[in-house]
């Protein structure tokens, strides 16, 4: 086949209702020229990345409506958008397999076309790193504050699966998504260019492992242990049918 006529009709003319409204004609010039790929990998990571960075813009885009329904205590919509911000988590995490293909080979040969730069420089991802401490605030004021409630109360002492508790499950959901995503970017870098190798700024690689220790909410994981901790000096007890102890089997 004749690379050059198809590599054409991939970029369209951009003419056309449909290739104005989505801007094909920018989105598909967007990569390197065909005939100026390093190898034939690099088309495939730079797609891979420019996706990255717009499935980042929306959930920073939704991460901003969020917090306005956190504000207006409108349950319904933050819990429906948090759903489209796991979804897209999950998407940027499942589309990080398509660059296990790369060989350590091809990916040095790309890694030189990058400079100096590397991924903490995305601007998505600096975004999304600033965003939680504002979500917590507004949610710690209207679900919490304004209603006389605390992490404890709507997690043990007053439990009922309250709006509160809800959209506290929302967060964690997002924090444990977004960790997913970093533990699995590490693995692959860890894939491409080794476990005790340099990054692109000279940095250890095993410096990202602090980032995937980094929680957006701790105090959501936080009462999770101080539960469980609470109640460790229950296990192994047994209760006759109206819940008191069996002192004998406690005692064995």
């Amino acid at each position: 086949m004749d690379r050059s006529h198809f590599y054409a009709l991939m970029e369209g003319d951009g003419k056309l209702d449909y290739e104005v409204y989505l801007n094909t004609s920018q989105i598909l010039k967007a990569q390197k020229p065909m005939t100026d790929l390093c190898n034939k990998d690099e088309l495939m990571f730079q797609i891979v990345h420019q996706i990255e960075e717009l499935w980042m813009k929306l959930i920073g885009y939704t991460l901003l409506d969020i917090d306005d329904y956190i504000q207006e205590t409108n349950t319904h919509r933050v819990i429906s958008l948090f759903q489209r911000v796991h979804q897209t988590l999950t998407l940027m995490t499942s589309q990080l397999r398509l660059l296990e293909s790369m060989s350590p080979k091809e990916y040095q040969e790309i890694r030189l076309q990058l400079g100096n730069g590397s991924g903490q420089e995305s601007p998505g991802f600096r975004t999304l790193l600033k965003m939680p401490p504002f979500l917590w605030e507004s949610y710690q004021k209207h679900y919490l504050d304004q209603k006389g409630l605390t992490v404890e109360k709507i997690y043990n002492s007053q439990y009922s699966h309250c709006e509160a508790y809800v959209v506290a499950e929302a967060l964690t959901e997002f924090d444990e998504q977004f960790q997913a995503f970093r533990i699995h970017h590490l693995k692959l870098i860890y894939r491409t260019i080794g476990i005790g190798a340099k990054s692109l700024k000279g940095r250890s690689v095993e410096l990202l492992q602090k980032g995937i220790q980094q929680r957006f909410f701790p105090e959501l994981w936080d009462i999770r242990g101080a539960m469980t901790d609470a109640w460790g000096g229950e296990y192994g007890v047994k209760r006759d049918a109206l819940g008191n102890k069996n002192n004998a089997a406690h005692d064995n």
